[in-house]
């Protein structure tokens, strides 16, 4: 029988920003101390940690030192490399594991994993050189989504291509790097599941999020998603079948494409708490930090469900362009509640916070937050 680890414990976390943070204060609202280790300092996570280590993640002895002061390991972005991973897992356990961060931190491995159990995802190929991209985009087809392998998030290393011409341009634009080529879907929603599964194998999932972009990154969350129920129960069947198939322990999301003939296709897969499920922490009984917690530690899963229907909004760096955000104008919104990240230098394009509001209805609880973002320019 694996053995809980109690409140008191030590909880070591790899990364140090918003997610990582967030985590921290649901860890030490629960009586666990936090340790969390990245190569900066003065980090959203370290600012509310006991203990914020500063070293690469290449150097392995600061690695195996970190884990020999904490009682388990979990991450908050998936770029942690895997032999930090390794080094880690031989001292202390790491959850989730290095297998299922080995397989979620690289396109071709995660999409050849879905494929290979059946789960549906857009036609995609891999290609590790220019010949190969080539031919990839012939066989797939235009239009199509150019995504390099490793390390994209947010948009970042994607590029749409209409024509074979458009190939040798992206090949350079992508750094001459592992990509893969995916058929573009007409889409009629994005959504994404966050579940978590435990030690003992008990899996639940929140209440479908509905997800619009701007720019490629987050712009709004709304949950429950507005989609028909059989599709939120398919989406529901297909994650519990990954957090299977992995072994996973922790809270994991999935990320859908809906399209716009109704096909359900999984786009890609985050081992971690999620950006659409911030919401989670004003609007749930248990956080997906909460979760996160009880997962890797070893108690029981919380409830997933929602108080009220919610709604969630970005806060990016953009909103710094021309000084200080108006807080008091946003905050005259009673239903509304505020969240920021810590960070000292907001930049354009950085997720720096967020805005949560619930209603009685989704469109309400939506209008609230977007009428409290819109009240921070003014």
């Amino acid at each position: 029988m694996t053995r809980m680890i109690a409140p008191g414990a030590a909880l070591g976390v790899l990364g140090s920003g918003q997610l990582g943070r967030m985590f921290a204060i649901a860890a030490r609202r629960m009586g666990y101390r936090v340790h969390t280790f990245s190569p900066a300092d003065d980090t959203p996570t370290g600012q509310v940690a006991d203990v914020e280590v500063t070293a690469s993640y290449d150097d392995l002895d600061a690695l195996r030192a970190f884990a020999r002061h904490v009682d388990v390991v979990t991450f908050e972005f998936e770029n942690v490399p895997i032999d930090a991973i390794d080094a880690i897992e031989a001292i202390r356990p790491v959850r989730p594991s290095g297998v299922a961060l080995h397989t979620t931190q690289q396109r071709a491995r995660e999409k050849t994993f879905l494929a290979d159990r059946g789960i549906p995802t857009a036609p995609f190929m891999a290609a590790g050189t220019f010949d190969e991209l080539w031919s990839a985009v012939a066989q797939v087809g235009a239009p199509a989504i150019v995504k390099t392998a490793a390390f994209g998030y947010d948009g970042k290393g994607q590029h749409r291509v209409s024509s074979p011409a458009d190939v040798e341009h992206i090949w350079t634009a992508i750094g001459h790097q592992p990509a893969v080529v995916e058929k573009f879907i007409s889409l009629q929603a994005e959504i994404s599941i966050i579940a978590a599964r435990g030690l003992d194998g008990a899996v639940v999932e929140y209440a479908p999020f509905e997800n619009r972009h701007h720019h490629h990154i987050l712009d709004v969350t709304t949950s429950p998603a507005q989609i028909p129920a059989d599709i939120a129960a398919r989406a529901a069947e297909i994650t519990r079948t990954i957090l299977e198939e992995l072994q996973y322990v922790g809270v994991l999301c999935v990320e859908f494409f809906l399209s716009t003939d109704g096909e359900l296709l999984v786009n890609e897969i985050a081992p971690r708490p999620h950006n659409s499920g911030h919401l989670t922490v004003d609007a749930a009984i248990t956080s997906q930090f909460e979760q996160q917690v009880r997962a890797i530690c070893g108690l029981p899963l919380g409830s997933t469900a929602l108080l009220r229907p919610s709604a969630m909004a970005n806060l990016l760096g953009d909103l710094w362009s021309d000084g200080e955000p108006n807080w008091a104008a946003a905050m005259r919104h009673p239903e509304v509640k505020l969240h920021l990240y810590g960070k000292s230098d907001p930049r354009p394009g950085r997720k720096m916070g967020h805005l949560t509001a619930m209603g009685s209805t989704v469109r309400e609880a939506l209008d609230r937050v977007v009428s409290a973002r819109d009240a921070l320019l003014i």
